[in-house]
């Protein structure tokens, strides 16, 4: 059987008349009855988050994103607001805290970091046997993370201007202390120590503030891939989920054969995620097995072609391949964000992100 996958959604919340943030997470989850661990609230009241349950295959996934975000539109309307799928927000706002003792505690050590903090990422949950296998995955997919950024590129703008950034969600988020790539661990007990110290230094409130771009859940059996934007087309989501049980699945059987972990340095990993959040897949990137410049279109296809056996015994390479021919045909969020941007300004891009995020 195939492993479990399971997506965590951030969505902006903006006023259905003027296109602007609104701060009413709060009040559109008190409407939620059931729904208390499908849709929560964020670090910031202009935002709400979705889960969906494990998933064993794609078209169980597929609905349940849609479901969730019919569910928040609705409850969403309530208040006079939509939901945007939107990694950063094209029109300026003032972030408003939500009023939770750890969030507060946050603000407290983190100033401005916190403040100016309104983004929203899309993570992969995948099942794993154990930590071990899960630091063995960790260790092996650190290579294949930043073209996952490329592909799910959808925030190119911040405080109404054009950031020239695919990913400026990416960004803004590196100033975390814990955020972006991370050396290889070896093992399961090495990562816990790590994460041991990271937490005895005092700076960090907790181990949810270990932002790795891959981590070990805290809470589930899984490996979280937290590197990607939130994608405005739930199918998008549904592809990035598939190439990341893919990844997990590959990497776990390498682990079982023997082979070693790449290890192309932390310094190198951090510049082939800011070359993919820089550029998307409008530009080159750092090919993750020769660690030198290539077309994108010649990295995302070896991504596919690297996890193209797990993805045929989960069933899933049909499904991948319509999804990536897709993204690099018509382009990622970020490239459509700009075209409207272009046409009717900031506005329009989260009207037509409105409609996306629904449809």
């Amino acid at each position: 059987m195939a492993r479990t996958v399971g997506v965590e959604e951030e969505l902006l919340l903006v006023d259905a008349r003027t296109a602007e943030p609104r701060a009413v997470a709060d009040a559109v989850l008190d409407g939620g009855g059931p729904w208390a661990r499908e849709l929560v609230v964020e670090l910031q009241q202009q935002q709400l988050e979705l889960n969906t349950s494990p998933c064993v295959t794609l078209d169980q996934l597929r609905g349940e994103l849609r479901t969730w975000r019919r569910r928040a539109a609705r409850l969403a309307a309530g208040q006079g607001v939509d939901i945007a799928a939107l990694g950063t927000s094209p029109l300026p706002v003032s972030p408003s805290l939500t009023p939770q003792g750890r969030y507060r505690r946050m603000a407290q050590s983190f100033g401005l970091t916190l403040q100016e903090t309104l983004t929203c990422g899309c993570h992969v949950h995948v099942g794993v046997a154990s930590d071990e296998e899960g630091v063995a995955v960790i260790d092996r997919i650190r290579p294949w993370l930043p073209p996952l950024l490329a592909l799910s590129a959808n925030s190119p703008l911040w405080q109404g201007t054009d950031t020239g950034y695919s990913s400026y969600r990416y960004q803004v988020f590196g100033r975390w202390p814990t955020a972006g790539p991370t050396a290889g661990f070896g093992s399961a007990a090495e990562y816990h120590r790590a994460v041991s110290r990271l937490l005895a230094t005092g700076i960090l409130l907790d181990q949810g503030m270990v932002y790795f771009d891959v981590r070990l859940s805290a809470k589930f059996p899984t490996v979280e891939v937290r590197i990607c934007d939130v994608c405005v087309d739930y199918q998008d989501a549904v592809v990035l989920a598939a190439l990341v049980r893919g990844l997990v699945e590959t990497a776990a059987r390498e682990w079982a054969d023997g082979r070693p972990a790449p290890d192309p340095g932390l310094d190198v990993l951090r510049l082939a995620s800011w070359r993919a959040s820089r550029s998307g897949l409008d530009g080159a990137l750092l090919h993750p097995r020769t660690h030198r410049p290539a077309g994108a279109h010649d990295v995302v296809e070896a991504l596919v072609s690297h996890v193209e056996g797990a993805l045929k015994d989960s069933g899933d390479l049909y499904a991948v391949r319509a999804g990536v021919d897709r993204l690099t045909t018509q382009g990622t969020g970020a490239r459509r964000q700009r075209e409207t941007y272009a046409r009717g300004g900031p506005a329009a891009v989260v009207r037509e992100a409105v409609t996306r995020t629904r449809a």
